[in-house]
């Protein structure tokens, strides 16, 4: 965990929380998600795989052809803990999209290169 986004008070909290068993603030949880999703769209820059954590935050990311219109043919789309889980490699990408904890459409739409942030 040497990325600069760790060090983000909310990023803490809300994993504090998860490892005590409860459910981070909605405020903290937010920003967590904010967070982890901008650290991803640096690390992997581009337009072709939209990444969803509803109600956060949605990016697009990865090299590759852009979309523009409708529903993205690239789509990854998890619950925020999910998202938290898996961006600071606490579960693994794999294992989240065999046990259907992640939804992804589209021959872009895997994010293992480019996790655990």
């Amino acid at each position: 965990m040497s990325s600069p986004h760790f060090k983000s008070a909310a990023v803490a909290a809300a994993l504090s929380a998860l490892d005590e068993g409860r459910a981070a603030e909605r405020p903290v949880l937010r920003e967590a998600v904010r967070t982890l999703l901008a650290a991803l769209a640096e690390r992997a820059p581009g337009r072709s795989v939209e990444v969803r954590v509803p109600p956060y935050g949605a990016i697009q990311c990865v090299p590759g052809p852009r979309h523009t219109r409708g529903t993205p043919p690239n789509v990854v789309e998890m619950a925020p803990e999910t998202w938290l889980a898996v961006a600071t490699g606490r579960l693994d990408w794999a294992e989240a999209v065999t046990e259907g904890r992640v939804r992804v459409s589209g021959i872009r739409a895997d994010l293992a290169p480019h996790l655990p942030l």
